[in-house]
This record gives C-alpha cells, structure tokens and sequence, in this order.
C-alpha cells in the first residue's frame, strides 16, 4: 500500500490522510463522516498483491470529508516495512494544487483471510482502528478504489495525476456499479 492514502475515516488523516486519508476512514467514521452514499458496502472484488499496490497513488476523486477539506493535490504513497505493517503517507495541498502541503503519516496492517484486500490503519498511537478496504482495483494496478464499511467515504485512485477521460468515465462508471452515489463524489484538482 503506498504511505498516503491509508484509513477510512480520514484519507486525510490517511492523508492528512485519503486517506489520515485523511482518510483515516472507517474507525472514525461515525465521528467524521456525513451521510452514507452505499448503504450495503460490497466485499472487495478481488484478492491484493501488496508488492503490485505499494507506491505513490494520486487522488482522483472523494466522498467529501472533513479531514480533507480545502484539499487537492492528494497523494497517498505506501511502502511494505519488515514487520509486515504498511507504512502509509497521505499528503494534500491546501487551497489548491500549488498550495501548501500538508501530510499525515501512519501505518497499516493487512487484516487476516481478506486476499489482503482490507487493512487496518492507525494514524495515532499503537491501536489500529480505521478501515481501509480495497473494493476494486485493475489488473495492472492503475487504479484502485477504496472504502469502508459505513458508506461514508470513498476514494478512487490512480497511479497517474491526470486520468484520460476514458479511464475518468470508466471509474465513476465502476463506483456506480459497486451501489455508490457518485452525486457525491469531489474530483481532485491536480
């Protein structure tokens, strides 16, 4: 997992974290979170080769969050340590792409018989509590979308700042077909 997009209850704080995360997603999620847009959150589709999802991720698009707000530019990068944790860094922009940025550092672990498709992150302290599900991902790990299990954030990511619209469609396409509301959805400005 790269170091930056990391917990669902605040990718910021996953990010600042995507991420914590900001995104440090799920175990904060009652905390930090608005409505739910997926009131049934599907299992993630596939298994996840960690040595394929490591790296830098660029934010394509958010569930609004208030770990993130006023960010663009997001980016979470993860790299695996010898532990078996994943370190994970979530870096926004404030006001914009050239504004200041701003990061959030934690750690992941994979959680046990989920093809390493769900991961617990802490952006604080040694307890892990936020939930990091990787729904999907392609096949050549271009792109990856990420939840948790309240329906109150998403993020889709990809490995480039500036997806081709046919990808852009694709993705959202993709969120609306795992039960999302992409009304909801915030692009990142890049």
């Amino acid at each position: 997992m790269k170091r930056s997009v990391l917990c669902t209850s605040s990718v910021w704080t996953v990010s600042m974290a995507l991420a914590g995360a900001a995104l440090l997603l799920a175990g904060c999620a009652g905390l930090a979170g608005g409505e739910s847009g997926n009131a049934q959150v599907p299992q993630p589709a596939k298994a996840v080769d960690l040595d394929r999802y490591v790296g830098r991720w660029y934010e394509f698009a958010r569930y609004e969050n208030r770990f993130e707000r006023g960010c663009d530019g997001v980016t979470a990068d993860y790299a695996k340590r010898e532990d078996g944790l994943v370190d994970v860094r979530n870096t926004c922009r404030e006001g914009g792409p050239g504004g200041r940025a701003r990061s959030s550092d934690g750690r992941a672990k994979i959680v046990a018989n989920s093809g390493d498709a769900k991961l617990k992150v802490s952006f604080f302290g040694p307890f892990f509590f936020g939930n990091y599900w990787i729904l999907d991902h392609a096949d050549d790990y271009s792109w990856s979308i990420v939840g948790e299990p309240s329906g109150r954030f998403l993020w889709i990511l990809t490995r480039v700042a500036r997806p081709s619209t046919e990808q852009a469609d694709a993705l959202v396409e993709r969120v609306r077909t795992l039960g999302y509301d992409t009304m909801m959805l915030r692009r990142t400005a890049h």
